[in-house]
């Protein structure tokens, strides 16, 4: 079966059956070749109901898992987008089709070079990369920006990353896995004049937030 006959089935039984409304994240979805994030011994497994392993003990999330992400996040065609752990660059592409233009971060210089390369070769303009510490944000990085529209962390943390919530903007939503090691809840933050409104939603496991004021390296 083709990868493209693979996507839509992928987009149709794991994201709309269970409920993902959103047309932008949909068309996003059926856009981006997921195949293109993994590597050959695991193309076959691209659209499958699972995480994958990227290497470096990263792997690339779950389909659903991301796309919940994006619905709750209520991204905008004008939104400015931090993202804290490029990873495979996945994630990175589905919101550089749906917003104005994505921040991302990587930790780990391996995934940052492959991630880097894959996402130039797919000719997207409106991605803006930095190789360093996820939980410092966007510090010390050109172009020079110093709050967003939406952030998305995709690790899991053991607390608030403060750092990371001083650069969300007024009106603005951050959602950040939360909880221990190995296991976490999904946690959405909105900035609301001096009021930080924190909801929770569905549990999820994901690889830890390495950084300043998250866990420690392994």
């Amino acid at each position: 079966m083709r990868y493209e006959d693979q996507r839509k089935i992928m987009v149709e039984t794991q994201l709309i059956n269970r409920g993902l409304k959103s047309q932008k994240v949909i068309d996003a979805f059926l856009k981006v070749p997921r195949e293109n994030f993994v590597s050959e011994d695991w193309k076959e497994y691209s659209y499958r109901d699972h995480p994958i392993s990227i290497g470096c003990k990263q792997t690339i999330s779950q389909p659903y898992i991301i796309s919940l992400m994006l619905s709750l996040l209520d991204l905008k065609e004008s939104d400015i987008v931090l993202e804290i752990g490029t990873g495979s660059g996945y994630q990175t592409a589905l919101l550089a089709e749906i917003v104005s233009a994505v921040y991302t971060i990587e930790r780990l210089e391996e995934l940052f070079l492959k991630a880097k390369c894959t996402l130039k070769k797919l000719e997207y303009k409106n991605i803006h990369f930095k190789l360093g510490d996820g939980c410092l944000g966007w510090v010390h990085a050109l172009p020079h920006i110093s709050e967003f529209d939406k952030i998305v962390v995709s690790a899991g943390s053991p607390n608030t990353p403060e750092k990371i919530l001083t650069q969300l903007k007024q009106g603005g939503k951050m959602i950040v896995p939360e909880g221990d090691f190995s296991r976490q809840e999904l946690i959405v933050y909105e900035k609301n004049g001096t009021e930080i409104i924190r909801h929770k939603n569905v549990g999820c496991a994901f690889v830890p937030l390495i950084g300043d004021g998250a866990w420690k390296k392994e």
